[in-house]
């Protein structure tokens, strides 16, 4: 149950979030306050790794977010799928509209 709290969150950053990575901080920011996943120290911290590490930083946090959480979870295995449901939370409302998109442009 955890993993669909994990899509869901990230689902709606990525919805909302437009203008790029630096702007899913305030949504991170109010997920810190609203669960116990990760602190505001930890997104700080996120924050600083996410600028230093390539791709895109709102794509590192959730890849990282989903990590701990699955961790917490029962180990290595559970933070890997962690890692990947937060992070297709965050790519699949670009993805659909994209799909959106191209439909258009094709007929």
């Amino acid at each position: 149950m955890i993993y669909l709290q994990l899509f869901y969150e990230f689902f709606k950053t990525g919805l909302f979030a437009v203008g790029g990575g630096m702007a899913t901080i305030p949504f991170l920011y109010n997920m810190a306050d609203a669960t116990s996943w990760f602190t505001r120290m930890d997104v700080d911290n996120m924050i600083a790794v996410g600028e230093s590490t390539p791709g895109p930083i709102g794509v590192n946090m959730a890849t990282y977010v989903g990590y701990l959480t699955g961790m917490t979870q029962g180990g290595v295995p559970f933070a890997i799928l962690g890692a990947v449901v937060a992070t297709l939370g965050l790519v699949t409302p670009s993805i659909i509209v994209i799909l959106i998109i191209a439909s258009f442009l094709k007929s």
